[in-house]
C-alpha cells in the first residue's frame, strides 16, 4: 500500500493500518496498531506493549550458538556402561555461565538469604564442608577454611547438593530481575521479602500468583520485556554440546561435521601443543595412583585440590573449565538408556517419563537408580583423564554432595535463534 492511499484512508477516519508502518513487524519494532485487528496499543481499550530491544545481558553468562552435533562417548567405554552411545542431535542456542559458581558467590547467595529467608532454609542452604574430611588423609583445615577463607573466594563451590543447586538458580533468578527491573544494583532483596518464605502463601497469591519472575516484594510481569529468563542447571545436552564446543573447529560455509574431538580442546593429549605454554596440562585432573599435581618444581596442572575457576585456558566458546577441577551437576535425571529414549531436539531427560524407576531394584539393593538420581558430567581434580571427555558421564543421589562436584547455571536464549 503506498503512502498517498494510507493518507487518503487516514483522512476518512479509518485507524492506520499494519501495512502503513515501515518494514517488517519485529519483537522491537510491533508498530503501533496491531497487524491483526488495526486496534492501537496502549490505550485504554488496547493492550500494553511494552518496549522491548531485546534481552538485557545476563551477569557471567556466555552466549553458546546452538546446532547440530553428534552427542555420546568419544572414549572407549573402559566402565562398560554403554549409557552414552553416539546419536545426531540439535540444540537451541542458550547461555551458560562462563565459569563454575565460586565460593564468592555462594557466599553472596547465603548473606541475602540470612535476611530474606526462614532459619530452617538458610542452614539447609549451607554447603557440607565435612565433604573434605578423610579417615585416613589430613584434608582437615580444608574443613573449616575452603569455603570462607578469602584467598579461596574464586574456587568452585564444592559440597553443594543437586537440590542445592537448584535453589541456588531461582534465587539468583530473583536478585537479578529485581535489579533489572529496579534499575538498580543492589540486589533486589529488602530484608523482610522473603524469596524462601518470610512471606505466608496467601499473601503472595494475592500479589500474583506465578504471574511474573522475582520474589514478592519486587514481583515483574514477563511481557515488559526488561528481565531474564530463568537461570537454572544446563541440561546434559546442552552441557556435553558446550564442552565439546566444535564451533572453533569448524569452517566457515561448511555444514559437515568433520573435526570430533575427545576433549574440550583439539588433540588427543591433556597438555597445550602450542606457543609458549606447550606441554602445560588443560585441566586438573588427577594423572595417575597418587600423582595430582606433580613434583615440586615441575607441577603438572599445579592443583592438589581444586583450581581458581579461571585458572586455565578457555574453550573455544569462552567456558572455563569445562573438563576438571569439579565436576558438575545437570538437570537430568539418570537412567542408562537415555540416550534412545529422548529426543533429538534439545534432548533431556526427566523424572516420570518412559523407562520407569521402578523397573530397577533398587529396594533390593540390585540398583542406584530412581527419579531422584541426577546426573553430573567434566570429571574432577580426583579423577582421572578418562572423565575428561564431554561423554562420559555418572549419577548420584540429587540430595548428596561430595568435595568433586559443583555447578554452573544455564538460560534460554529467548525470542531468537541465533
Amino acid at each position: 500500500m503506498n503512502f498517498y492511499k494510507c493518507v487518503r484512508l487516514a483522512l476518512l477516519g479509518t485507524v492506520a493500518l499494519a501495512s502503513c508502518n515501515k518494514g517488517p513487524r519485529t519483537a522491537a519494532n510491533p508498530g503501533k496498531y496491531s497487524s491483526t485487528t488495526n486496534l492501537e496499543y496502549n490505550t485504554e481499550k488496547g493492550m500494553t506493549v511494552a518496549s522491548y530491544k531485546g534481552t538485557p545481558n545476563g551477569p557471567g553468562l556466555v552466549f553458546i550458538e546452538g546446532g547440530r552435533t553428534v552427542l555420546g562417548s568419544q572414549e572407549e567405554d573402559v566402565t562398560n556402561m554403554h549409557d552414552n552411545l553416539e546419536r545426531t542431535v540439535t540444540i537451541a542456542s542458550f547461555y551458560m555461565d562462563e565459569a563454575e559458581v565460586a565460593n564468592i558467590h555462594w557466599l553472596e547467595y547465603l548473606h541475602f538469604i540470612r535476611t530474606d529467608s526462614t532459619e530452617e532454609f538458610y542452614k539447609a542452604a549451607l554447603p557440607d564442608t565435612t565433604v573434605w574430611a578423610r579417615d585416613l588423609s589430613f584434608n582437615d583445615p580444608y574443613v573449616d577454611y575452603y569455603l570462607r577463607y578469602p584467598g579461596f573466594r574464586y574456587f568452585p563451590v564444592v559440597g553443594v547438593s543437586w537440590l542445592q543447586a537448584d535453589d541456588y538458580c531461582t534465587w539468583r533468578t530473583s536478585v537479578v530481575n529485581a535489579s533489572l527491573a529496579n534499575g538498580s544494583d543492589n540486589g533486589g532483596s529488602k530484608k523482610g521479602g522473603g524469596l524462601f518464605g518470610r512471606k505466608k502463601k496467601a499473601d503472595a497469591a494475592a500479589e500474583g500468583g506465578n504471574a511474573g519472575v522475582g520474589d514478592s516484594k519486587n514481583r515483574v510481569a514477563i511481557e515488559n520485556g526488561n528481565v531474564l529468563p530463568n537461570y537454572r542447571l544446563p541440561t546434559e545436552a546442552e552441557w556435553e554440546y558446550a564442552a565439546q564446543a566444535l564451533v572453533g573447529a569448524q569452517e566457515v560455509g561448511n555444514e559437515n561435521q568433520e573435526v570430533k574431538r575427545i576433549y574440550p580442546w583439539d588433540g588427543n593429549s591433556t597438555r597445550n601443543a602450542y606457543g609458549r605454554k606447550m606441554g602445560q596440562f588443560l585441566a586438573n585432573f588427577k594423572r595417575g595412583r597418587g600423582d595430582y599435581a606433580g613434583i615440586a618444581g615441575s607441577l603438572n596442572d599445579g592443583a592438589m585440590i581444586t583450581e581458581q575457576v579461571y585458572a586455565y585456558p578457555p574453550n573455544d566458546y569462552g567456558l572455563y573449565n569445562m573438563a576438571g577441577n569439579v565436576n558438575e551437576w545437570v538437570q537430568d535425571v539418570y537412567r542408562p538408556l537415555s540416550f534412545q529414549d529422548v529426543e533429538d531436539l534439545n534432548p533431556f531427560r526427566r523424572n516420570g517419563v518412559q523407562d520407569p524407576a521402578d523397573k530397577y531394584d533398587k529396594k533390593g539393593y540390585q540398583s542406584l537408580i530412581d527419579d531422584h538420581v541426577r546426573v553430573f558430567k567434566g570429571g574432577s581434580w580426583r579423577d582421572v583423564a578418562y572423565y575428561l571427555s564431554p561423554g562420559t558421564r555418572r549419577f548420584m543421589a540429587e540430595d548428596s554432595a561430595t568435595a568433586t562436584i559443583g555447578f554452573r547455571c544455564a538460560m534460554i536464549n529467548a525470542g531468537s535463534n541465533k
